[in-house]
């Protein structure tokens, strides 16, 4: 037997191992509640089966990987995607494939059925959010993993409003914004010296901060109960409520057309409610992007000493890409305070800034479509509701995948370029 054999051997035993090790605690234990302890049970024959099965593909795998790996090198490698992947990440084209999305996005809501508008309204919620990051991460290359901070602080400064001052969306929207643009802006100063896993450090701990002040402020966010917002406060159409209840003196959108009530209404007015806050966010990003600051946050992520010594201030622009990704934020949770009728702060952990990070990485850094796409990817996988138990394995797995096959992203940012031929 060869060295190279010996070596496979080896390395196949190992990984087999290993596959076991790891696979069965968590997929074969399972803790149930019965009274007040805890119980452990066994794994089923299938779910045995499934991690026997994936120690053997793995133990093949890296018994065989030299005869197999050299057939494979022989074929056009994936992550290249030909022409046909150069003419996707063109601006053109994705300008296309954007207006086409959006006609799809206009009719959707008339003839899909309640649940799948919600879940369209969801996914419009992470696709605005994912362009907020985009402009801190993507864009300015700020690695922020504590985003979500800014998300709620838009949801409690227009839950905070309606509760105490009855303002009603339509106001505490813009307001919602600019207290999250503020809170970016003050972010910004203590992270201006840092980069990196330091500067991902501080926004983790930026993120938490947050959350554990509104769970702590018990007089003022209601504490772990949280805030409920009355219907009145709630999102109208001209001053006409959709809600069922509401004070004698408010019209109602069915009692001014003089027409039977019905949930869908309002369900459809929030969604495109949020279709509206995205389009105007692309709007924005886009005029952004050919803005001088665009530029700028373009050379700061490139090279930071490079862009000092062209004269700009990494500064400014350190702080503008805060601040307004932040402020985008604050629409996204202003929206979100509105649709759910309740905030609390177990909406805004962690795995939320995790899943609008990666949906950021899976769509392509600094693509607008890219981070669309991704957020129909991530939400629908959310939405599966019988993998519940295995989402986050599935997730995890997806973006291993993604990061093997494709680390760019779906349909990375390609900028207007010019070649000279040789």
């Amino acid at each position: 037997m060869s060295t190279s054999s010996v070596k496979n051997l080896k390395s196949a035993i190992f990984s087999a191992l290993l596959v076991l090790i790891i696979a069965y605690p968590v997929l074969g234990l399972k803790l149930t509640t019965v009274g007040i302890s805890l119980e452990v049970h066994g794994a089923t024959a299938f779910e045995l089966w499934c991690i026997g099965g994936a120690a053997a593909l793995i133990f093949v795998w890296q018994l065989l990987r030299d005869r197999i790996t050299p057939a494979w090198a022989k074929r056009p490698s994936l992550p290249s995607g030909g022409q046909v992947g150069n003419f996707l990440t063109l601006p053109s084209t994705q300008r296309w494939i954007i207006l086409a999305m959006l006609v799809v996005a206009l009719v959707w809501p008339f003839f899909a059925s309640r649940g799948a508008v919600d879940i369209a309204t969801l996914i419009l919620i992470y696709v605005m959010l994912g362009l907020g990051l985009n402009i801190v991460v993507g864009l300015a290359g700020l690695l922020d993993l504590g985003y979500v901070g800014f998300y709620a602080v838009g949801a409690y400064s227009y839950a905070i409003l309606s509760h105490y001052f009855g303002l009603s969306f339509w106001m505490c929207l813009p307001i919602a914004g600019m207290m999250a643009a503020l809170f970016g802006f003050l972010l910004g100063f203590p992270v201006l010296r840092l980069r990196g896993d330091y500067l991902a450090i501080v926004t983790l701990g930026f993120g938490e901060i947050i959350r554990i002040l509104l769970r702590n402020l018990t007089d003022l966010t209601g504490g772990p109960n949280g805030l409920s917002i009355a219907n009145e406060n709630k999102p109208t159409l001209f001053g006409l409520s959709f809600e069922r209840r509401v004070p004698a003196d408010m019209p109602t959108f069915h009692g001014y057309f003089e027409i039977a009530y019905n949930s869908q209404y309002k369900v459809i007015f929030l969604y495109l409610i949020a279709l509206l806050l995205v389009l105007l966010t692309l709007f924005l990003v886009n005029r952004l992007l050919r803005m001088p600051i665009g530029r700028a946050w373009e050379a700061l992520r490139e090279d930071e000493i490079a862009c000092r010594a062209l004269g700009l201030n990494p500064t400014v622009i350190k702080l503008s890409a805060f601040t307004i990704g932040a402020s985008l934020a604050g629409f996204a949770g202003s929206f979100f305070a509105a649709r759910q009728g309740l905030v609390t702060p177990e909406s805004f952990t962690f795995i939320e800034s995790a899943m609008i990070l990666a949906i950021v990485v899976l769509g392509g850094m600094g693509s607008q479509l890219g981070v669309i796409l991704a957020a129909i990817v991530m939400v629908m996988l959310q939405e599966m509701r019988e993998l519940s138990e295995y989402r986050m394995l599935i997730f995890g797995l997806v973006m291993i995948f993604m990061m093997i096959w494709r680390p760019q992203g779906l349909l990375p940012m390609q900028r207007p370029h010019l070649e000279l031929k040789r």
